[in-house]
Parts: C-alpha cells; sequence; structure tokens
C-alpha cells in the first residue's frame, strides 16, 4: 500500500545498517581484514582517494586497500552524518609509515554512497591541506 510508511521504514533500516556497514568499514582497514571489509561492499563498489589507484568493482576496490589496511593505518573518526543512501564521515586518517617512511596524519571527509540494502557502493575521500 502506498503511504503506509513502510518504503520509509526499509530507508531508514538500510540507513541505519549502512551507517554501521561505514563504521565497521574502518575498523576492517585499521586491522588489516580485507576479508571483512570486502564483506561490506557491493560487488560494482567504486572508490576514489587521491591516495590510491581508483578501484571498480569489489575485486579492485580490495587488491587498492590491501595495500594500505592494518597497523600502522589508523583512521579516529568525529562525526557521522547520514541520510537516505548517503553517509558523510569526518576523521582523522594516521599512518605511522614504515621502515624507512615518514608518517602521515590528516584531516579527511569520506562521502559513501549505500545500496538500498545498507551496503556500501562507493565512498570518495578528501583530504585537508592548509592553503598556501
Amino acid at each position: 500500500m502506498i503511504g503506509d510508511g513502510s518504503l520509509r521504514t526499509r530507508s531508514t533500516a538500510a540507513t541505519a545498517a549502512g551507517v554501521d556497514h561505514v563504521r565497521l568499514s574502518y575498523h576492517y582497514l585499521d586491522t588489516g581484514d580485507i576479508d571483512g571489509y570486502g564483506s561490506l561492499l557491493d560487488e560494482d563498489a567504486q572508490v576514489r582517494r587521491p591516495d590510491l589507484a581508483q578501484g571498480r568493482g569489489r575485486a579492485e576496490v580490495l587488491r587498492t586497500h590491501a595495500q594500505i589496511a592494518g597497523p600502522p593505518t589508523r583512521h579516529r573518526i568525529y562525526k557521522v552524518v547520514a541520510d537516505g543512501d548517503a553517509v558523510a564521515v569526518t576523521g582523522r586518517y594516521t599512518h605511522a609509515g614504515r621502515r624507512g617512511q615518514s608518517g602521515t596524519e590528516v584531516d579527511f571527509v569520506d562521502m559513501f554512497t549505500l545500496t538500498d540494502e545498507g551496503m556500501l557502493l562507493g565512498y570518495r575521500r578528501f583530504y585537508y591541506v592548509a592553503p598556501a
């Protein structure tokens, strides 16, 4: 029946599941659990980040993220804002660097898109850079 609120309920439930998946994605990447991370991605996932090659499709996204997953990577989440199929996350990204490399610590914003089921369809990352 149209107007019975069931579509809104499904949408709210999918958004809530998507927010949980977004939060879990950072945990999985920080701990190096690529399989866990992959379980949150839609088959057609797409990722755009300035520090990685663009990933299209779950397998490619997993390959690119395997390069940066696990310690010494750390995401500290400041805020999560969600509406419908969109989730925005602000936080701080830290990568301590490996032998002979300097570390990175920078604020970021990730803009996620969710499927109707709350899976991660993709995200785009933006880093804060001070003006010259």
